[in-house]
């Protein structure tokens, strides 16, 4: 525990950082800003970061990369899945098309975390978008897979808040899924096809009378199949072992606004961390909205993947 640390990557700060995804094929940490629609690529080797706007997008909630296309991603958009296309350096992403759109009935709603399984199916769910009613107290929000032959959202879940972190893990072979706002995290079985069974709660992380404690964000997982969960408003991550149930370590950050985190680095023994500056009735300051690389933790992670297209 001694050896952790914690050290901040050069780039933005950010009005609302999310979804490292690391690329080890380019050597690179991808990123987004939702709020500013921009796209971010921290390289390793040059250890500087390249944003991007992209083109004809609102939100930028994910940004995943397809599998056998270099240069082309897929992002969460409002209601969109785009495909788009990014050397990696230009200050501007192209949208090369629309894959699929929830339509006119989801119009208030946005994308937020998305995540692939090893099959290549992304996950991805909504919430309420920050111009449409309070977020924070509907839960009107879904979970999705995306059929890429059909060009369809299927959905696997309802009555959700804010649909947040998502991971599985290599130890109990388990698919984790959090909405912030039920305050706790969930386990499921997935089928051949992708589809989720036999809920259940593996860690409730509040009391039902307590005060908001732990409001759960992003998540990823270690080889070793332990869970890392970014914790919103309580400027730390936990980590929780599937098995037990049990917070078995809190890494601290020096921001509130903790959103996500992915391993990465060329050994996957990093682990990035995304933070937010303004989702707080009182705006921060830096280093609220940066990246940060953690380093001493105990076991590597898994690799990250691409979705086929």
């Amino acid at each position: 525990m001694a050896d952790v640390k914690v050290e901040l990557l050069p780039g933005p700060f950010l009005q609302l950082g999310e979804a490292p995804h690391w690329d080890g094929a380019s050597q690179s940490l991808y990123y987004v800003c939702i709020l500013s629609s921009t796209l971010h690529r921290y390289d390793w080797v040059e250890n500087k970061t390249y944003s991007a706007t992209i083109e004809g997008s609102t939100y930028a909630s994910f940004v995943i990369p397809v599998k056998g296309r270099r240069g082309e991603f897929v992002v969460g958009s409002g209601t969109r899945l785009l495909l788009v296309s990014w050397d990696g350096r230009a200050a501007t992403a192209t949208t090369q098309r629309v894959l699929t759109d929830l339509g006119p009935d989801e119009a208030d709603h946005r994308f937020n975390d998305g995540k692939v399984d090893g099959a290549g199916r992304l996950y991805a769910g909504t919430m309420l978008a920050e111009d449409s009613r309070n977020h924070f107290e509907m839960d009107d929000g879904k979970l999705y897979r995306f059929d890429a032959d059909r060009g369809q959202m299927v959905p696997l879940k309802s009555n959700v808040h804010i649909s947040n972190g998502m991971t599985w893990s290599a130890r109990t072979g388990k698919f984790y899924y959090i909405d912030s706002f039920a305050f706790d995290i969930k386990a499921y079985t997935v089928d051949a096809d992708g589809n989720l069974a036999d809920e259940t709660v593996l860690i409730k992380l509040k009391d039902d009378e307590a005060a908001t404690e732990f409001i759960a964000d992003g998540m990823t997982s270690d080889a070793e199949g332990n869970l890392y969960v970014a914790v919103f408003a309580g400027s730390k991550i936990i980590k929780i072992n599937p098995e037990t149930a049990k917070i078995v370590q809190e890494i601290t950050l020096p921001v509130a606004q903790v959103t996500s985190v992915a391993f990465g680095g060329p050994n996957l023994d990093v682990l990035f961390v995304t933070s937010a500056a303004k989702e707080l009735s009182v705006p921060q300051e830096p280093p609220a909205g940066a990246v940060f690389k953690i380093t001493g933790l105990t076991s590597p992670g898994a690799p990250m993947q691409e979705i086929v297209l």
